[in-house]
């Protein structure tokens, strides 16, 4: 490692989902998809009023809850203990996927394995090395809300890019991704391709090039 690479350190999962959080306005209708985007219920301030939805039919959740208080009966879609939120709702999950196949998501957080320069999203795998090894409803959400933001790291266990030219992983959805938050940058999917909203303090912008196949712009 050279010495301007110890100059930065990539973001945590907290980290990520903690940025991401900062940019969801007051009132929106926001779905978040496993790994990483599960996270970002715990950094929204509890003043602003982010309508938190799961498919398996919640809407209102909250932060995940305290050791020893939680409901076993109050899960996510990824069968994980949650809150609610005051004024939250239970509904029957045909209802819950009507509310995503309607339109009604203004965004909808996702996890992923690779992004294309075209907004291509895969975020499941055949392999049965990943943890999603089914597209589930994130196909749905994908196509269904109004805006899909990704949250992943930017490369690799071992080093390769996950933004991408074009996606060799099977696609989730097609042209469907607006921005994406990684563990080194914000990226935004514009028809000129990536453009780079904010780069990790002490990063510079050949050294996030340099992990990214897609040629980036500024």
């Amino acid at each position: 490692m050279s010495a301007t690479e110890q100059d930065w350190a990539p973001l945590s999962r907290d980290g990520m989902a903690a940025r991401a959080a900062q940019d969801i306005p007051e009132g929106w209708y926001v779905n978040l998809g496993i790994g990483v985007p599960t996270l970002i219920g715990n950094h929204i301030p509890p003043e602003r009023e982010v309508i938190l939805h799961s498919e398996n039919g919640v809407l209102g959740m909250g932060p995940a809850p305290e050791k020893h208080r939680e409901n076993p009966w109050l899960i996510n879609a990824s069968s994980q203990r949650i809150t609610l939120r005051v004024g939250a709702s239970l509904v029957h999950h045909a209802d819950s996927f009507a509310i995503v196949r309607g339109g009604h998501l203004d965004l909808c957080v996702l996890g992923g394995f690779q992004v294309a320069e075209n907004g291509d999203l895969a975020n499941w795998s055949h392999s049965p090395k990943e943890v999603a090894r089914q597209i589930g409803g994130a196909m749905d959400l994908a196509v269904g809300a109004k805006r899909v933001w990704v949250v992943m790291e930017h490369v690799t266990k071992d080093g390769k890019p996950r933004i991408l030219r074009r996606c060799s992983y099977p696609l989730t959805a097609s042209a469907c991704v607006t921005r994406v938050y990684t563990n080194m940058a914000v990226l935004d999917v514009t028809p000129a391709g990536f453009k780079v909203v904010e780069i990790i303090p002490g990063m510079s912008f050949s050294e996030l090039q340099a992990r990214s196949e897609a040629e980036l712009i500024r």
